[in-house]
């Protein structure tokens, strides 16, 4: 009988390397990872279906979490987490997720631990956010048309 996979915890192994005195180096030189970022036209369809969803359960809990973290290895642990908890990357340091309050609360209690680990000047933001907050966000760049993916613009036919 095959074997069933262990979940990863990516929070254990950050304070399993803290403990061993393997301090994560910061960044010498920027580097980008390919692949980590989903198409721009995806993340925009995730955003418009948390603002659309209707019947969101009670007890939910909409929150973005951002980041600073200099360290490529923590970096990419802190991303492996977020995801395998549910988050979905919105920008490269942004994630955006829509959560039970217990999974938000053991994601900031996380987060704080791995801060705490470490002697850095690394930052990171879990910022609690409504959603009409989140349906007067305006996104800005990439030649976006805000009026479509905010179903803002009204069109007349004749």
């Amino acid at each position: 009988m095959p074997r069933k996979k262990q979940p990863i915890n990516y929070i254990a192994i950050l304070k399993n390397m803290a403990q061993n005195g393997i301090d994560t180096p910061p960044n010498q030189q920027p580097t980008d990872t390919k692949g980590e970022l989903p198409p721009l036209n995806e993340r925009i369809d995730r955003i418009l279906n948390t603002i659309n969803n209707r019947k969101r359960p009670a007890g939910q809990m909409l929150f973005f979490v951002m980041y600073d973290i200099e360290s490529d290895k923590t970096r990419r642990l802190v991303v492996k987490y977020l995801e395998n908890k549910g988050c979905t990357r919105i920008q490269k340091s942004i994630f955006l997720a829509d959560l039970p309050m217990d999974k938000y609360q053991a994601i900031r209690d996380d987060l704080t631990e791995v801060q705490a680990a470490y002697n850095n000047n690394d930052s990171i933001l879990v910022v609690p956010i409504t959603t009409d907050y989140l349906r007067a966000m305006k996104i800005i760049g990439q030649n976006i048309n805000v009026d479509i993916i905010t179903h803002t613009k009204n069109t007349m036919f004749f």
